[in-house]
């Protein structure tokens, strides 16, 4: 699970309250934020506020007001202020003046406490009862109550939080977490990622900017998204989505996620299962995850991906866990029941920010209060979620839910006694900027294992934290508490924990020495001087209450601590009233500008003497004779022979006769009559130096990249020198962040708070005054870790290796590089692995142990004295393949005089990188040079090599070549002589062939002759001793067969068919006998040679066109003289005469015979000229009476279709068997859809039995096969699976 996240502070110390005030009056707003220059802007009803007469917008230092003029019913809307990251939501309700408004009930008497305002709805707080955020304003409270947000509720000084909702720490105190009500103070920072994930808390629905987000983000393969939800501990939950697949042609692949990347399939089990289903109606995947038995570390942001091919879907949601509460068996509608109470805008009381009911039942029938409840309301409440508790008192006429919550805060929850713990941490604690803090816990066992964390990091002993135990007791100091110790803290003892949150309150800025009453003359610069107590504060300056700003009248300027108001010429207009004001205090003055008849033409100025010198002060007055006193720090000075003073006309003068250092001071002349006094200063200076005895020795000094380096140099020099720290050209400032200057009146220092590269190289120091200056040059090294190197090159791949080089890096960190690390990792990974235990020297590596086929990429860490720098950019992908070996069983398959015919096999070992082709090279005997017989690559296992001399002996070798480049060569190792051999001649003739070949008149002939021979033998065709007839037959020969083609045959292509081969002088033959074969001509007479009783004795003389085949049999058919219907008496018979018995008496017949060959039956029959009558002799015939046999049948499946699985590229066939009269017609189907005009399937049925042949299956043919019989009386259907599988 992901650590807490750290709560976010607000930029608002007061925050605004909801009013309500009478229409027609103003409603003013008051927010104050921690910094004064902070920016802040008001909002109505979600729309920036402009100030204008109905809005007036005031800000004086962190306090800004929002007044409302004249407000009418339209005012009454929701207000919000912002500042920063931080926003603050109020609300303003207009009453209508002397009751005109809505009636309200007296609330009924209830013991519990008042009504209080509204209760904020928190959009960032837990849907459940979890472990509350502490809030900064209130961090010892301990009690807290069930929170209880509505969304109908009005919000009341309500921050929305623009980051993510801040999960539980899983590291709370013991027992079941107290949920706690939202605080009018608690800040919701909400940002663009938190809108876009965010769990909206119970009763609160996204913001208008979120659904905005919401609708952007369509859907491209859901149907259904899974939706975020809530369970309680112990609970399960199911989270469906469903994709539909009707445009897809496969299904589509579905993943689960918890966080980033965290992927579910691998955590599946007891907790946790990951379901699919399919409907084949609506074509819809469904696709379920179920959690069951939740835990509270079961809660999070998960997310659900859907691929498809090229198309790409994903979908987050978030899941609450919760815990209920355990509460007293109470009777809460007795308790709380009250028809309304009044909104008040006063913060102050107990329950001030609580949830307000009353408007949401303004509306509502007023119930009978003493009409007692039917059922336990608290076992309602006992057992259902916080978001269903306005509704069950809604329900149940429980208004007074503030009531409820008093009194639920003070139930006490029984706690669960700590086995680790005697006493845990308090749940907050507060301590000023700049004191020290000190946690206590007390140990039941002293032997345990104690750790203390801050914001999960580990915390070590040292300057600031200050590790104690005493006894039990265990105690951490933290001394000089800044804003960065604001954390949570945590301390584990064993499996326990317990945790609290520190704030460290920053101070007010306070004004450490008042603006002082200043008088001034008309042209003078006046000066209006104040201290604070931090630097860098922010103060603004009034006059009579007027803001005063920078400009040609006004200056402003700031040293430290110190600010000033600077008058550069003073006028008897700047008389007035002066005030400066922070956040912490202000303080006023009064400025008095008089004019003055008092001219002075020289005033004195500061002198600068060394001891033994004269110093000589001289001022000047636009009155002669104007008598004066001086004074040296505020006492009068009286002539002596050190000091000589004269006044000669308008001119003042104070000779210091050979100054000494007592006489250091600040010297005044006040003329006699006026309050005008002339300042000056005489100082006396002594040459500057520098004290290097300190520093090392060493000619430079080394300080490592990050730590803080401080030198320090003592100084001497009256008045103190001014010192300049200076490195190259650029001077260091005192006023530096990270690397500055530090002047004190003995001492100088150098300050480099974390040391960078850019800090090493010669610093100069020089320190001066009226009287010298001195200097000193100081050499410094920073060492660091290297810059990371650049990115490695791979210069060549193997099967399961490559080779790979790099540059060193630009910065060695001045410290020299002592080797490199090689890390290495597949592409579509994040996990970095480490190649080499020892540090590389050079810079080439070779990896190895590579998966082939498998994208890879490489990073190199350089590494010296100091440390290891940051891995490299990774090298370009690179895919490591091998060639394949080297082919097989290679031979010769021919030679002529001008070629050679190869032949070869496959490799044994291809490799992922497959095959391209072969590369065929030969070289003549006793030369060197190998000769490529095919420019390009050939993907067949055999070549002739063309254009060879005739006579000459060559070598002949193959490679397979693939992406990773050539195979080793397979060769022949006997050279091959590049001369046709004389093979005889010799005609294989086919096994069919040796016999008659028989063929029905109308079919095609086509007959192929293999031979062989070399050279090319000749081939010459005869029929019956004499050339064929090429115009009915044709004839195509080969160099290794020769073939005889008649598209469509006649009787005189019967005969003998002589083929002759010939190579020079040497022949060999063979005769193929072909018969043209059709059916015979009708018997040439029939005759009725003599009929006695019921017989009939029939001869007939065979056909004179027998089809040029044996007549195998005749078949004897009779037809009465009546009907003239023919009926079959005998067939196949052999002989030229028959006997027909059991003829009907009295019925005279005709008779006719077929001839039959192997063609069948004659196309006519000859019919007997006279008829055959059958007398009665007296005897009477009887003929019995038969029922004919109903044959009709509805079709059923004798035999089913059976499960079958078929291989890829090979013909598939479903059979079965299916009985039914009249004939079913039978219809295949795949997939329930009927199968039609496909010439990939192919459908038989013969005598019942029905066939459907697949022709080559693919995968995409596997499914649900149907086979369908139906005729008038019925239907039947049998279906089966089938699945396709691709051969390895």
């Amino acid at each position: 699970m992901p650590e807490p996240l750290k709560k976010p502070v607000s930029a608002f110390t007061k925050k605004p309250k909801a009013l309500e005030v009478t229409a027609g009056s103003l409603a003013e707003f008051v927010a104050e934020v921690g910094k004064a220059d902070a920016k802040v802007k008001w909002q109505k009803d979600g729309k920036d506020i402009q100030a204008s007469d109905k809005h007036r917008i005031t800000s004086e230092g962190v306090q800004h007001k929002l007044v409302v003029n004249n407000v009418t019913k339209d005012d009454e809307v929701g207000y919000a202020v912002i500042s920063g990251t931080s926003k603050v939501k109020f609300e303003l309700k207009i009453k209508e003046e002397d009751g005109k408004g809505s009636p309200e009930v007296p609330a009924a008497p209830t013991p519990a406490a008042p009504a209080a305002p509204a209760a904020p709805a928190t959009p960032a707080a837990p849907a459940a009862p979890a472990a509350p955020a502490e809030q900064k304003e209130n961090v010892a409270a301990s009690s807290p109550v069930l929170s209880t947000p509505s969304e109908n509720a009005p919000v009341t000084g309500t921050e929305e939080d623009q980051s993510k909702t801040t999960p539980p720490s899983p590291g709370g105190a013991e027992g079941p977490p107290s949920p706690q009500l939202p605080n009018d103070t608690q800040d919701e920072k909400p940002s663009d990622s938190a809108r876009k994930n965010s769990v909206w808390s119970q009763g609160e629905g996204p913001t208008e900017e979120g659904e905005k987000l919401d609708n952007s983000k369509q859907s491209t393969l859901f149907t259904e998204q899974p939706h975020s939800g809530t369970v309680t501990v112990g609970g399960d939950i199911t989270f469906v989505a469903k994709v539909e697949t009707k445009d897809l042609l496969r299904k589509p692949n579905a993943k689960w996620f918890k966080g980033k990347w965290m992927d579910l399939a691998s955590k599946a089990g007891k907790h946790l299962q990951l379901k699919e289903s399919f409907d084949r109606l609506s074509r819809t995947h469904t696709f379920e995850m179920q959690i069951i038995k939740a835990k509270e570390n079961y809660a999070g942001n998960y997310r659900c991906e859907v691929t498809w091919k090229d198309k790409f879907d994903s979908c987050s949601f978030d899941l609450e866990v919760i815990e209920a509460p355990e509460v007293q068996q109470i009777d809460i509608r007795a308790a709380f029941k009250r028809r309304a109470a009044p909104v008040s805008g006063t913060d102050g009381q107990e329950d001030a920010g609580e949830l307000d009911f009353s408007g949401l039942l303004k509306h509502r029938e007023v119930k009978d209060e003493n009409t007692e409840p039917d059922v336990d309301v608290w076992e309602l409440l006992k057992g259902a979620q916080p978001h269903e508790y306005e509704k069950i008192a809604f329900e149940h006429g429980i208004t007074d839910l503030r009531g409820l919550l008093r009194r639920l805060k003070k139930i006490k929850r029984e706690e669960k006694k700590s086995a680790a713990f005697a006493k845990v941490l308090e749940p907050g604690y507060q301590v000023e900027r700049g004191d020290k803090i000190r946690f206590v816990v007390d140990l039941a066992d002293p032997t345990v294992d104690l750790k203390w964390y801050r914001n999960g990091q580990e915390i070590r002993p040292g300057p600031k934290y200050i590790f104690e135990h005493k006894g039990t007791l265990r105690m951490l100091t933290i001394k000089n508490c800044t804003k960065a110790d604001d954390a949570a803290y945590q301390v584990s003892a064993g499996d326990e924990k317990s945790t609290t949150e520190l704030f460290v309150k920053e101070p007010p800025i306070l004004i450490t020495r008042e603006l002082e009453d200043t008088d001034g003359l008309v042209g003078e610069r006046v000066e209006l001087e104040c201290e604070v107590s931090e630097e860098n504060a922010h103060l603004k300056w009034y006059k009579n209450g007027v803001e005063l700003g920078v400009s040609s009248k006004y200056r402003f300027r700031t040293e430290g601590t110190k600010h000033w108001l600077i008058i550069p010429e003073a006028a008897k207009t700047d008389t007035g009233s002066y005030s400066v004001k922070t956040a912490g205090g202000q303080s006023t003055a009064a400025l008095k500008v008089e004019m003055t008849p008092l001219k002075i033409l020289q005033g004195l100025t500061d002198q600068v003497a060394k001891v033994g010198q004269q110093a000589v002060l001289q001022c000047e007055m636009s009155l002669a004779n104007l008598p004066g006193k001086w004074y040296k720090n505020g006492q009068v000075i009286y002539p002596t022979d050190h000091v000589k003073i004269s006044h000669r006309g308008r001119i003042h003068k104070l000779v210091v006769e050979k100054a000494a250092l007592d006489d250091d001071g600040a010297y005044t002349f006040v003329p006699e009559g006026y309050t005008v006094n002339l300042g000056a200063k005489l100082r006396m200076i002594d040459p500057p130096k520098l004290y290097l005895e300190s520093l090392t020795k060493s000619p430079e000094i080394v300080v490592v990249a990050g730590s803080k380096l401080r030198l320090d140099i003592p100084v001497s020099g009256e008045p103190m020198p001014r010192i300049i720290w200076m490195k190259g050209d650029k001077a260091i400032l005192e006023s530096g962040n990270r690397v500055r200057a530090e002047s004190f009146p003995d001492h100088t220092s150098m300050v480099i708070d974390v040391a960078e590269k850019d800090d090493s190289g010669v610093y100069k120091i020089v320190v001066q005054n009226e009287a010298g200056e001195d200097s000193a040059i100081l050499k410094i090294k920073v060492v660091d870790v290297p810059d990371p190197p650049p990115a490695p090159i791979v210069t060549e791949v193997g099967g399961d290796w490559c080779s790979m080089m790099w540059n060193p890096p630009d910065y060695d960190g001045n410290s020299p590089i002592l080797g490199y690390i090689i890390e290495r990792k597949k592409k579509q990974s994040s996990r970095w692995m480490r190649l080499n235990f020892d540090l590389c020297k050079e810079m080439t590596f070779e990896p190895k142990n590579m998966i082939e086929g498998i994208p890879y990429e490489v990073q190199v860490i350089a590494v010296n004295a100091i440390g290891m720098s940051r891995p490299s950019d990774p090298s370009k992908a690179f895919v490591p393949l091998a060639p394949t070996s080297e082919p097989t069983l290679l031979a010769s398959d021919g030679v002529t005089d001008t070629s050679v015919s190869l032949k070869w096999r496959p490799p044994e070992r291809i490799g992922a990188a497959g095959l391209d082709g072969y590369l065929i090279e030969y070289c003549l005997e006793g030369k060197d040079e190998w000769i490529v017989a095919n420019p390009e690559l050939t993907d067949k296992t055999k070549y002739t090599i063309n254009g060879l001399p005739t006579g000459e002996k060559i070598h002949v070798r193959v490679k397979a070549v693939n992406a990773a480049g050539e195979s080793p060569p397979i060769s022949i190792a006997q050279s091959i002589l590049v001369k046709e051999v004389v093979e005889p001649p010799k005609i294989r003739l086919p096994r069919q062939l040796r016999q008659t070949y028989i063929r029905k008149v109308g079919e095609s002939l086509n007959l192929m002759i293999p031979f062989q021979g070399k050279p090319r033998p000749k081939v010459n065709w005869t029929k019956d001793g004499g050339p064929l007839d090429l115009s009915t037959i044709s004839i195509r020969n080969t160099e290794t067969d020769t073939v005889i083609f008649v598209r469509k045959t006649e009787r005189y292509h019967s005969g003998n068919y002589e083929l002759t081969v010939q190579v020079e002088k040497l022949e060999d033959k063979a005769t193929i006998v072909i018969q043209i074969v059709e059916k015979p001509g009708a018997p040439f007479t029939v005759q009725i040679v003599e009929v006695w009783d019921t017989n009939v004795e029939l001869a007939w003389t065979p056909p004179k066109d027998n089809g040029n085949a044996a007549i195998t049999g005749y078949t004897i058919q009779k037809a009465d003289k009546k009907t003239m219907d023919w009926y079959t008496v005998v067939d196949h018979y052999h002989r030229t005469n028959c006997f027909i018995p059991d003829l009907i008496v009295g019925n005279e017949y005709y008779f006719r015979v077929f001839a039959e060959n192997m063609c069948g039956l004659s196309d006519e029959a000859t019919k007997t000229k006279n008829c055959a009558l059958i007398q009665k002799q007296g005897l009477s015939l009887k003929s019995p009476e038969y029922n004919d046999f109903d044959f009709n049948e509805t079709p059923k499946f004798t035999h089913p279709l059976i499960n079958t699985i078929a291989v890829s590229g090979y013909n598939a066939t479903l059979n079965c068997s299916v009985r039914g009269f009249p004939k079913p017609i039978i219809t295949w189907m795949k997939n329930r859809m009927v199968i039609e005009n496909n010439p990939r399937y192919r459908m038989f049925a013969n005598q019942g039995v029905c066939t459907l042949e697949i022709r080559k299956p693919s995968p995409y043919d596997g499914g649900l096969y149907t086979c369908k019989a139906i005729n008038p009386l019925g239907e039947d259907e049998v279906e089966c699976k089938m699945e396709v599988k691709v051969a390895q």
